[in-house]
């Protein structure tokens, strides 16, 4: 089921970028099950990836939305699109992030505040601390000031 999805989404998302004017192939990456935007050009690159990835967390966030609609929820696909090695290099940066977090809340026994997360950063972050069963997330504020929370599950 996962090529069928990544090859809808390749097909939406290359309609998307030449409604937008803009030159690149999509292709897929199926170890990672993400699409990838395919350029070098430094303005295209700077288009999608300035202020910390919000087009492209846009785009995606289009594509999750309109891509599953009516689907029922086993057939919905968690679309991922990278450019430039960005996603990649930021997951690594999260999973580091992560592993010091927990470190910090499992010494001190204290919450501890992760900000300047994008959504979807926030939800990958959440699934992170899964491994973690000692620890738990939540999202407190509203958006765009919305940021995760970490701290020591409670004692049942």
């Amino acid at each position: 089921m996962g090529m069928d999805q990544l090859t809808r989404g390749q097909v939406w998302l290359q309609e998307v970028l030449q409604l937008m004017g803009i030159q690149a192939p999509v292709t897929l990456d199926p170890q990672r099950q993400w699409l990838v935007i395919e350029t070098t050009d430094p303005r295209l690159i700077s288009i999608f990836l300035g202020d910390q990835g919000a087009v492209l967390d846009a785009l995606q966030y289009l594509a999750n939305v309109n891509l599953n609609l009516h689907l029922p929820p086993e057939e919905q696909f968690p679309f991922t699109f990278e450019v430039a090695g960005y996603r990649a290099k930021r997951q690594q940066e999260l999973a580091v992030l992560v592993a010091q977090v927990a470190q910090q809340v499992r010494a001190t026994g204290k919450e501890v505040a992760i900000p300047h997360l994008s959504a979807a950063e926030r939800r990958q972050v959440h699934t992170l601390f899964h491994q973690y069963p000692d620890l738990e997330t939540v999202s407190r504020g509203q958006e765009p000031d919305r940021y995760l929370v970490v701290l020591p599950k409670k004692m049942r």
